[in-house]
């Protein structure tokens, strides 16, 4: 939504719009702020009516077919720090990190983060939601309300029978082969560990250590736009506009009526019947600041007139932080040689032809969740296994073979913000995470690292651990663990919790209706919506979220909660 530094002046009518364009002249019943995640499922819900004219506006470029940095799994690392592809965001210095700016990257184009994320499909483990459920007004979002809308929106072609597992969605899931030497270790190391295994960390068990739903389907990135938007695209009652970047919401009296679009050079205006932001966890809250609707304080600072005092508007900002442990591997096993410059063309062939090889992955193909010490109600940890030494952005540490585990705790109690600096919609705004700032965040990093190392030095790699490269032999104790942790974490990218539903004097939503409270014909769906960051990669969640609320939307009856029994460990029983 608000893309790159610059200034925008001028005000809009709300006649006259988008003149000779598809948008000319009409006034839609659902105007959906942003063709991400959240957005592309609610496209396609709320357009299966063909009653209803709904009209998508996203900031960034279309998803195109031939684009092989979208569609090849194994290409994820190069839309990251790529200005046609990232809006590049940073973190303000992070005060408990050494000032550290943290990079955090965001999709510019249809899919939003879905089109460059890792492409790993979790729900978060049925406590997440009976967490969610416990705040007041939150009944109707507990696990066995929220699990019909996670199996309405996924295929799973690995175990399409499971009760937990839906076989008709759009999302065709496939699950990590997870073969060969590295992995074969690892899952032994884990058990070795004093871990179990479990079948699906998506079903009956989240703890323990499995191979991963992705979401990949014979061979290509299945984003939420080529999973629902697309398809719904051949719809007359459905516009999707790209390079439309929405300035500011239009109101009549407490109402929501339409919205300021700076599109082709032009400010422009367009008018709805329903407003719905999912423009992310970053540009909802941002757009609702610069409409005058969060904490009259700072709007003031920011030269906003108040609309309406919500001080929940930008608060609760949650994420996770991550660390990558790598190994340096004595056998030739790993996927490095697969980073070398002469084997790609014969790599991209392959994908591009024959949908299979290297390119056809991810990699990230396995790894589990756990409980750091016995007191934690349900796993506060989570694992990637990668069977290679690599960061996130493709630079590696070393030109030899490797493995690394990604980890991080899940459910940090460390809160930051989203604020703008000034009225001017194209300045990105204030992002702190606060991460590290407490207690519990400290202590689960220590027990973070400690557990991890537990399981990589277990008799089932010795014959493929050349050493630990990061962090070394030189971070043992908990001060020098958490020293490294502030110089080298980097962002998992599941920010959230910027709008929260719920009923409080903190909360932005209604949990029933997804409506901002105070104003009419406003929601709010996307990941800015969850109350509490889920365990584990937040795009199923937010799909799921979208999912349930279009049904809201739509005024249709809810989906019947399906109470299956779930496993909780003896601590959370």
């Amino acid at each position: 939504m608000v893309p790159v530094d610059g200034e925008i002046t001028g005000t809009t009518t709300m006649n006259g719009i988008f003149k000779g364009e598809a948008v000319a002249g009409k006034i839609f019943d659902f105007i959906i702020v942003g063709g991400g995640s959240a957005g592309s499922a609610l496209a396609n819900r709320l357009s299966a009516d063909p009653d209803n004219q709904v009209l998508v506006l996203e900031a960034g470029r279309p998803d195109w077919l031939w684009d092989v940095y979208v569609h090849m799994p194994a290409a994820l690392s190069f839309p990251i720090g790529s200005k046609f592809y990232d809006w590049k965001y940073e973190s303000d210095p992070e005060p408990h990190m050494n000032g550290r700016r943290v990079y955090h990257a965001r999709g510019k184009l249809l899919g939003g983060s879905s089109s460059i994320n890792g492409m790993i499909f979790q729900r978060g483990n049925p406590m997440d939601y009976q967490r969610w459920a416990a705040d007041a007004g939150m009944d109707a979002w507990d696990y066995a309300h929220c699990l019909p809308y996670f199996k309405r929106m996924e295929t799973c072609l690995a175990d399409p029978d499971n009760p937990f597992r839906g076989d008709d969605g759009p999302l065709k899931l496939e699950r990590g082969p997870a073969r060969g030497p590295l992995f074969d270790a690892f899952f032994a190391a884990a058990q070795q560990a004093g871990h179990e295994l479990t079948d699906d960390v998506n079903a009956y068990k989240q703890e323990g250590f499995a191979a991963f739903d992705r979401n990949v389907y014979r061979g290509r990135r299945l984003s939420a736009a080529r999973a629902y938007l697309h398809p719904a695209m051949k719809r007359p009652n459905l516009t999707v506009l790209t390079g439309a970047t929405v300035t500011k919401i239009a109101f009549d009296g407490d109402r929501a009526v339409g919205l300021d679009v700076w599109h082709r050079g032009k400010l422009r205006g367009v008018r709805g019947g329903e407003i719905i932001l999912s423009g992310g966890a970053i540009n909802t809250p941002q757009l609702l600041q610069l409409s005058g609707i969060g904490d009259e304080t700072h709007l003031r600072e920011a030269g906003v007139d108040t609309r309406l005092h919500l001080p929940g508007v930008g608060a609760n900002l949650q994420d996770h932080l991550e660390v990558y442990i790598q190994h340096a591997c004595t056998q030739p096993v790993s996927m490095q040689p697969n980073l070398q410059l002469w084997r790609r063309p014969f790599i991209g062939a392959q994908w591009l032809f024959a949908r299979s090889g290297p390119g056809a992955s991810n990699h990230f193909e396995a790894g589990g969740f756990i409980r750091s010490n016995p007191d934690v109600a349900y796993p506060n940890l989570m694992y990637h296994f990668l069977p290679i030494a690599i960061r996130y952005d493709g630079t590696a540490p070393t030109q030899g073979h490797g493995y690394q585990l990604h980890v991080g705790p899940m459910y940090s109690d460390a809160r930051g913000h989203v604020r703008i600096r000034s009225t001017n919609p194209m300045e990105k705004p204030s992002i702190l995470f606060n991460y590290l700032s407490t207690e519990q965040d400290r202590r689960e990093w220590v027990e973070a690292i400690r557990r991890s190392r537990e399981i990589l030095e277990q008799p089932a790699f010795a014959d493929l651990s050349g050493g630990e490269l990061s962090p070394g032999s030189g971070v043992e104790s908990d001060e020098e663990i958490l020293r490294w942790v502030a110089d080298d974490a980097e962002t998992a990218l599941h920010p959230s919790c910027t709008a929260k539903m719920g009923t409080g004097e903190d909360a932005v939503v209604d949990p029933e209706s997804l409506r901002v409270h105070g104003i009419q014909g406003l929601r709010v769906v996307d990941a800015s919506a969850m109350p509490y960051i889920t365990n584990g990669n937040i795009y199923a969640p937010v799909m799921m979220l979208a999912e349930k609320a279009a049904d809201a939307i739509l005024g249709n009856t809810p989906l019947p909660a399906e109470n299956l029994e779930f496993y909780r460990a003896p601590a959370a029983r």
